[in-house]
């Protein structure tokens, strides 16, 4: 099954620019709505630099540091489906507004855990948020932005979700140098994570539905009010004819479930390519620098205060990274900029190994080390996560589009778990330079799918879109 495809055609034209106040309330709603990034973000970057105190509370061994660290990512693997299946069901607005609770709750529960046991529990309900929020705010956003605008849109998330690691991390060293060695300076860094969970409830309360899933339900006339919200008159009108015209069809062939990703077979091949693109993203090991950046740092020969500062560097740059990818995504084709990013990761990737394994320790060869976890960083969160959520967020099916995302969400946080969970036991196994040198194949494997396999999603609107893949797959 190959399925190559050439740079995609230039958006058509707008039939009928949207006046000011229609694009002011399309930003607010970004806005709004990308807090969930934010807590993303902050939830997955904060143990970074809560781990090191954290461990000396809770008496946490490598086996159980592990266990705290990756019982987010297992929940976030369940989250992510359960959240899709959520928002197919109930709306995306609804589910956003769920996961804010659970934000809430889950942050809450992680401040205040006296044991391993209960910070494990606590950071398992954080995961349901993340995951739910990994697939449900992506999903909201590509519904509800013009086809022109969606690439710029929907990574605004990505940029939220950069943004709330480098607040961890700022927010790590910033409470570490005021708390010192206090007990319990960790509870501060986790806390921090309450208010913006706060934001995003109270935000969404006023925001409308997804106008898409508001016609996969059949309710059209509330879908043609959602639009003129954010789309001139005009064109809100002739979007709502495709989108209803796809929803009627979708609904015929009863798209929407465990069922069709077995029996349809155009809906399985693509599934296939969703399952892909999810693993390639993960297999670069990005989030052992995400969460393990710290120790890796320390390793590599920085001092444990001077590897939380140096830490700083890695969000400020995925933040950086992630303003060029925003613009890049609306100026060049999805799939190169994947593989792009994929071979830059792949080179870092094996320079951290050589440096690591060839340079004495000392401050050579820390620095050397953060140089290239900054590349890393600047290829992964300037090209492959943009597209990757972007990608996912595109190609399902209207109907079955939350779920769809969800399933694709899970094989991504398992990768993502698997990783977390094993990477202290392979850095104290083999090093660390032969643990990025299994990175190091990985990403020549990833490289090899995204050439054969990624679809161009760059310029169609989703209904085009959903019918070149039903083409093609069939």
């Amino acid at each position: 099954m190959d399925v190559k495809a050439d740079a995609s055609p230039a958006p058509p034209p707008v039939a009928g620019q949207a006046p000011s106040a229609v694009s002011r309330r399309l930003r607010l709603i970004t806005v709004i709505a990308t807090f969930g990034g934010l807590l993303f973000g902050y939830d997955t970057g904060v143990i970074n630099g809560a781990l090191p105190y954290m461990t000396e509370d809770l008496g946490l061994t490598p086996v159980t540091e592990g266990m705290v660290t990756s019982s987010l990512l297992l929940g976030a693997a369940l989250g992510a489906v359960a959240g899709g299946r959520l928002s197919d069901a109930r709306g995306r607005r609804r589910t956003i507004l769920a996961l804010a609770v659970l934000f809430f709750v889950g942050a809450l529960g992680c401040t205040l855990a006296p044991t391993t046991a209960v910070m494990v529990v606590a950071r398992f309900v954080l995961g349901l948020a993340v995951g739910g929020a990994s697939v449900t705010v992506p999903v909201y956003l590509a519904e509800i932005s013009p086809a022109e605008r969606r690439g710029a849109l929907v990574t605004r998330n990505e940029l939220m979700i950069v943004s709330g690691q480098l607040l961890a991390f700022t927010s790590n060293a910033v409470i570490a140098q005021v708390g010192g060695e206090s007990g319990g300076v960790w509870r501060w860094m986790l806390v921090l994570a309450t208010l913006p969970a706060v934001v995003l409830w109270f935000g969404m309360l006023v925001m409308p539905e997804s106008p898409r899933w508001l016609a996969s339900q059949s309710r059209f006339g509330e879908a043609l009010g959602v639009l003129k919200q954010v789309r001139s008159r005009a064109r809100a009108e002739a979007e709502l004819s495709e989108v209803s015209a796809l929803a009627v069809l979708d609904e015929r062939e009863r798209l929407g479930g465990w069922k069709d990703m077995k029996a349809v077979p155009w809906v399985r091949r693509l599934m296939f390519v969703g399952f892909g693109i999810a693993i390639v993203q993960q297999i670069t090991g990005v989030n052992t620098i995400m969460y393990y950046g710290t120790q890796i740092l320390t390793d590599a020969g920085f001092t444990a205060d001077g590897a939380l500062t140096a830490n700083i560097a890695n969000g400020v740059i995925s933040m950086l990274a992630t303003f060029v990818g925003i613009w890049l995504l609306g100026r060049v084709p999805r799939r190169p900029m994947l593989m792009t990013g994929q071979l830059g990761t792949t080179v870092a990737l094996l320079l951290i190994g050589v440096f690591a394994l060839t340079l004495p320790s000392g401050e050579v060869r820390a620095y050397a080390v953060l140089a290239m976890t900054v590349t890393f960083l600047a290829f992964q969160q300037g090209a492959i996560s943009p597209v990757t959520w972007l990608m996912l967020s595109e190609i399902f099916p209207m109907r079955m589009r939350g779920f769809g995302m969800g399933v694709a969400a899970v094989v991504l946080w398992l990768t993502n778990f698997v990783i977390g969970l094993l990477f202290p036991s392979l850095v104290s196994g083999v090093g660390i330079a032969g643990t990025f040198f299994l990175f190091v194949a990985a990403g020549v494997v990833s490289i090899t799918f995204v050439k054969r396999y990624a679809p161009e999603t760059k310029g169609r609107t989703l209904e085009t879109l959903e019918a070149e893949l039903r083409a093609r797959f069939s």
